[in-house]
């Protein structure tokens, strides 16, 4: 074994020998990112492994490894790597628009997924993201978030050449593709694990297992519950008696990300997607993905370190694949995982709970102060803005900002609950609780969207609300993301509680079947399903045709109004104006149900004739406007010429 040094440049050298034969099949674009990268790569490795003697020899696999990933990469993903090598924020463009479905629940298999490609182009899809695929356990599998192979997907969606085909067809649509990167843990039957299990040398210590509860005792006194109703504590007990590490359900161990050999491992499988034409990775678990005695193993350095590392690898050898994190920690720990050399995309948890907070409480000022304390993230990365996702809702909010509004966080969350799920006098909402605990109150909300707005109450302002919350999805800066079915209206599905292997989960209840006969209506705007297609649509179209909307730039607007949520879109991160010489859009969301007038006073400072976009219509703001209830303006403005005089 050789020892890490500290010299990037010599110890490339030494594990990257000159040999004319083995690098024949590589090219001059390999070798500059090589030389590139490298340097970071070797530095993120001597932080994270360079007190083990094996260190510089599984550098050196890697690069092996990300060599040999290069030479088989198909031609037609590496001129996609050229193109956005010149576009290096294509994702950040206002044409950018997200799907995401499970694939059997959605169209039965990979298959019904490329019949659908014309619906998605329809729809004005640019990014497909697929929810698990891959092969798990039979029974439960925490819906596909426990892998038994990252190289063979469920035999009920198809194969891995399916798969293949089905990234070259969305990319030949211009739809990039999308998975989850489950590399926090395994399934227990996972290879990897057999092995450890079995005391096989070369994987033993691909998970932490040990011989007693010594030392689970010590990591569980810092360490929380995550699914206390699975099993107590962060381990499980193997037949053998010894204990080994699983921090969600008791067939999803753990990974010892200490063990340099797991990177390696890990990252063989990520330039294998990626070589299938995957664009982006969403990292599942990012918080979790380091243990260190005494810590709560959340969010520690090394996670960040480990996510750099990764990046580094990609650079070199699939350089336009993309990681996503789905962090869902306190909001200042979000913002954290956010970068071009760690995750350069990010769910948006708190928009998306602040979003419903306000629909509930008809008062937008813990959006707004969100909006303007913590949309900001470096340049060249990009929110993903969601309405509701595949999970529950979690009330994610800090409860320092909301006592700032004179919020006691803990009632207002206890409050939330009981409004989503149609236990205060007057709610709109059909949701179900999940994990609910009846003695301290806790629990989350599971809904589809138009459940959670109204459309299933018959809410008059049902559909008006659901356009609503995608309206600031869409116009909050980055990319906005659907749950396939949300377009057209779908209402929970209850179901799931007649199928043993769904009843205990609650959040089945919002990963309906593809609901055919609301897409059948979706062109009959007499419909819920007619009349919310048609909206999104039209909003989706203006976002088009909006150069502001691009990138993620945002500007708080006061509109001085208890209902009425504001910000501008100046476009052009210098501060210039657009294009066509005007200066901002204006968005602005009525949350009540009631309308709403801004008065001109409030508006001074723009121009009089604004363009309001989504109704195509010039409109004076001398006197002020007026929101209809649960209705959105995205107005472009120009500033006053001269200074308001009152």
């Amino acid at each position: 074994m050789a020892r890490m040094g500290t010299d990037a440049d010599v110890d490339l050298a030494r594990i990257r020998p000159v040999d004319p034969a083995a690098s024949a099949h590589l090219d001059a674009d390999f070798e500059r990112r090589l030389s590139s990268a490298f340097p970071v790569l070797h530095g993120l490795f001597h932080r994270l492994y360079g007190e083990r003697d094996d260190a510089l020899d599984v550098l050196a696999g890697v690069v092996a490894d990300a060599a040999e990933s290069w030479a088989e990469r198909p031609a037609d993903l590496k001129a996609a790597d050229a193109r956005r090598e010149q576009d290096s924020t294509w994702y950040l463009s206002n044409g950018m628009l997200g799907g995401v479905c499970y694939v059997d629940r959605y169209a039965g298999d990979l298959a019904g997924i490329r019949a659908r490609i014309p619906e998605f182009v329809e729809l004005g899809l640019t990014y497909l993201h697929l929810m698990p695929l891959f092969a798990v356990p039979e029974g439960n599998s925490d819906g596909g978030y426990a892998v038994s192979s990252y190289r063979a997907v469920a035999p009920h969606l198809g194969t891995i050449d399916d798969l293949r085909d089905l990234a070259a067809e969305l990319r030949a649509n211009g739809i990039s593709l999308v998975l989850d990167f489950i590399f926090n843990h395994t399934a227990s039957d996972h290879d990897w694990a057999r092995r450890a299990v079995a005391g096989d040398p070369a994987h033993e210590d691909f998970y932490l297992i040990f011989p007693d509860r010594t030392m689970p005792d010590a990591y569980e006194r810092t360490v929380r519950e995550i699914f206390p109703d699975d099993h107590p504590g962060s381990f499980v007990q193997l037949p053998d008696g010894r204990w080994i590490w699983a921090t969600f359900h008791s067939f999803q161990w753990d990974l010892n990300y200490a063990n340099p050999a797991v990177f390696r491992a890990m990252a063989g499988e990520m330039l294998f997607l990626a070589n299938l034409g995957v664009d982006v990775l969403r990292m599942d678990a990012v918080a979790f993905i380091w243990k260190r005695l005494g810590t709560p193993c959340e969010s520690l350095p090394e996670a960040h370190l480990l996510l750099q590392a990764f990046n580094a690898v990609l650079r070199i050898a699939a350089p336009s694949l993309l990681f996503k994190s789905e962090a869902i920690v306190h909001p200042d720990e979000v913002v954290e995982y956010i970068s071009p050399a760690e995750c350069q995309l990010s769910y948006n948890p708190l928009q998306m709970a602040l979003t419903w907070e306000a629909l509930a409480t008809r008062d937008p000022r813990m959006l707004a102060q969100a909006l303007e304390r913590r949309h900001a993230i470096p340049d060249g990365c990009a929110w993903v803005n969601y309405v509701r996702g595949h999970d529950d809702i979690g009330w994610t909010f800090a409860d320092e900002d909301a006592a700032e509004l004179g919020i006691d966080g803990f009632d207002h969350r206890r409050f939330l609950n009981a409004f989503y799920v149609n236990r205060f006098p007057g709610s709109f909402a059909r949701g179900v609780p999940f994990q609910e605990n009846p003695r301290t109150g806790d629990a989350r909300v599971a809904g589809t969207t138009a459940s959670l707005a109204g459309v299933e109450a018959g809410d008059p302002h049902g559909v008006d609300r659901v356009l609503l919350a995608h309206a600031i999805a869409l116009s909050t800066g980055g990319i906005p993301l659907v749950y396939l079915g949300d377009e057209v209206a779908q209402l929970n599905d209850y179901s799931y509680v007649d199928d043993p292997a769904l009843a205990d989960d609650s959040r089945w209840v919002n990963r309906p079947r593809r609901p055919a006969d609301a897409y059948a209506a979706r062109h009959d705007r007499d419909t819920p399903s007619g009349a919310v297609y048609a909206g999104l649509t039209r909003l989706i179209r203006v976002r088009r045709g909006t150069a502001e909307f691009a990138g993620g730039r945002l500007v708080p607007f006061d509109p001085k109004h208890p209902t009425v949520l504001g910000f501008q879109r100046p476009g052009a991160t210098d501060g210039a104006a657009a294009p066509d010489g005007t200066a901002a859009v204006l968005c602005l969301a009525n949350v009540g149900d009631a309308p709403a007038a801004i008065d001109a006073l409030t508006l001074s400072g723009f121009a009089p004739e604004a363009h309001e976009l989504i109704t195509d219509r010039r409109v004076s703001l001398e006197r002020g406007i007026v929101l209809e209830p649960c209705h959105v303006a995205w107005l472009r403005v120009r500033p006053a010429e001269e200074p308001p005089r009152f």
